[in-house]
């Protein structure tokens, strides 16, 4: 590209940003946060920042306010010095004093314990005042940022203390956070105690993978660009792979993990989600539960999982010691608080078929886990090979075949790899890496992927949030591998050194099908 053109693009590049700018949304409606949980690590590090950055956008009103609640015993004061060390992480480090000012004035605590049916009448007290000062208009989101076994007890004191009770001018939502359920049956049964208390429009089940900007941008990239969907379907792509891998281990949360391990941690939602917008129809608009009713059709038609399907499609495995980073780290059974004899997965492998028109015949590769080589999420779809008669009779050896690869995380964009003509005498192909980056090309600032969850939920648009139905179609497509895995229990755990791409059998689930994991993610 000459000089010239650069500086036509980036002309170009900003007034596109400048014009998004201008034309962004409305600040959302007066309302107050009350947040279940708010002296946990969630809060500080996510939501607080999340807050920070919509005041930033001037996506919150002047008429909202905070209420944090936990069993910790805390002033008002002492929770903003907390708040103060999420906020202090914002813009780099370098925080607008006047938005962290304005935001920490609108703090507030109460200590609730939430299994204390008496707390929710000076709960009930404190949110009224509240609304009062900040003339909110009556409008409450709460939202579980606590532990999963409380969701239902919060949701049925709310009721009972007349806070979930919503009129045409006063709104109340619930906000409730992964895990939902830890199998099938339970996330019915939880289902069922949210929705004796409050409608279905009320409840956002919330995944913050969905509030990243190359998650929502999966449906607009394949509906918005006609170049795109006429091949996305069994006749131009080979097979989809989608990684989450994590360069971390537990840490602190070997407790949950023992009970939680990658298969339900990750699979029922982080990973469905992503085959969900990536495999679906096209919605006939972008209603919220028009775009569900697609997600859902998807999670039905995947292809249920056998006693057969469990023991050839699935690989489970967990983390040895190893060095990750340059850094010697324990095995997952050293870590705190987990067994010494843990049996518990924490890398999952599954290839996933889906009985549709679209996508018969053409497998999804899943893959999670924790301590990995490094942090990476990305969906590549990876299409049929060009036929090679053209180049029989020429120093071409092999025709690569071309990926489009979504990159979700650490870095968001978008990459096209295909194969152009290496300068010279002969006939050689190289492979060519077309790529943009939402940082280098739009300029956005990084964000917690809360920031687009928590407006959505203000303005009462659920598109990015899991329906109920949503949630029990994804747990009916693990319920099989979990009972399955759990009557091989005492059976020993594949293991792989922390630092790697996961066991030797995850690459095998491939190999078999004369397939591999993208380049670069299987040394």
């Amino acid at each position: 590209m000459s000089a010239r053109e650069g500086r036509r693009t980036a002309t170009a590049v900003a007034s596109q940003v400048a014009a998004a700018r201008a034309d962004s949304p409305p600040a959302a409606p007066p309302c107050l946060l009350v947040i279940f949980g708010a002296s946990g690590d969630l809060t500080r590090r996510k939501l607080l920042p999340a807050l920070y950055n919509l005041r930033r956008g001037g996506l919150l009103s002047d008429r909202f306010s905070v209420l944090g609640t936990a069993r910790t015993e805390m002033t008002d004061s002492q929770f903003r010095d907390l708040a103060g060390q999420g906020l202090k992480t914002c813009d780099e480090g370098h925080p607008n004093e006047d938005d962290v000012e304005w935001l920490s004035d609108r703090m507030h605590y109460l200590m609730v314990d939430a299994e204390d049916p008496s707390a929710y009448g000076r709960l009930a007290a404190r949110a009224d005042a509240l609304e009062r000062e900040y003339q909110t208009d009556g409008n409450v989101i709460f939202y579980l940022a606590t532990i999963p076994q409380l969701f239902g007890r919060i949701a049925t004191e709310l009721g009972k203390a007349g806070l979930a009770t919503e009129t045409p001018d006063r709104r109340r939502r619930l906000i409730v956070e992964k895990p939902f359920g830890r199998d099938l049956e339970s996330a019915r049964s939880l289902n069922r105690e949210l929705r004796s208390v409050l409608a279905e429009r009320q409840i956002y089940r919330i995944d913050h993978y969905l509030g990243k900007e190359t998650v929502q941008n999966i449906l607009a990239f394949r509906f918005g660009n006609g170049v795109f969907e006429p091949i996305w379907n069994r006749r131009y792509v080979d097979h989809v792979q989608i990684t989450a891998a994590e360069a971390d281990g537990v840490a602190d949360r070997g407790g949950y993990y023992e009970s939680s391990g990658a298969l339900r941690d990750m699979v029922p939602n982080h990973l469905f989600q992503l085959i969900t917008l990536t495999a679906m129809e096209p919605p006939v608009s972008f209603h919220p539960d028009a775009v569900r009713d697609e997600q859902t059709k998807i999670l039905r038609a995947i292809q249920p999982f056998t006693t057969d399907d469990v023991a050839g499609r699935t690989v489970r495995g967990q983390y040895a010691a190893g060095r990750v980073g340059g850094t010697e780290v324990p095995g997952y059974r050293a870590e705190s608080k987990v067994a010494p004899d843990s049996q518990t997965a924490t890398f999952v492998a599954l290839e996933v078929l889906i009985d549709n028109w679209r996508w018969a015949g053409v497998p999804f590769y899943l893959r999670t886990g924790k301590r990995m080589a490094r942090r990476l999420t990305e969906i590549t779809i990876q299409f049929r090979r060009a036929p090679f008669q053209l180049f029989r009779d020429t120093p071409v050896e092999a025709l690569r075949p071309n990926r489009l690869v979504m990159h979700i995380q650490p870095h968001e964009g978008i990459s096209l790899g295909f194969s152009a003509k290496i300068p010279g005498p002969q006939l050689r192909l190289g492979d060519v890496d077309m790529r943009f980056d939402y940082a280098d090309y739009f300029g956005c600032n990084a964000n917690t992927g809360y920031e687009r969850l928590l407006y959505d939920c203000m303005v009462g648009d659920a598109t990015l949030f899991q329906r109920a139905d949503m949630v029990e179609a994804a747990w009916a497509v693990v319920q099989p591998i979990l009972e399955e895995w759990q009557a091989e229990a005492r059976r020993e755990l594949p293991t792989y050194p922390a630092g790697s791409w996961g066991p030797p059998e995850a690459f095998e689930l491939l190999e078999r099908d004369g397939r591999a994991w993208k380049d670069g993610a299987a040394t």
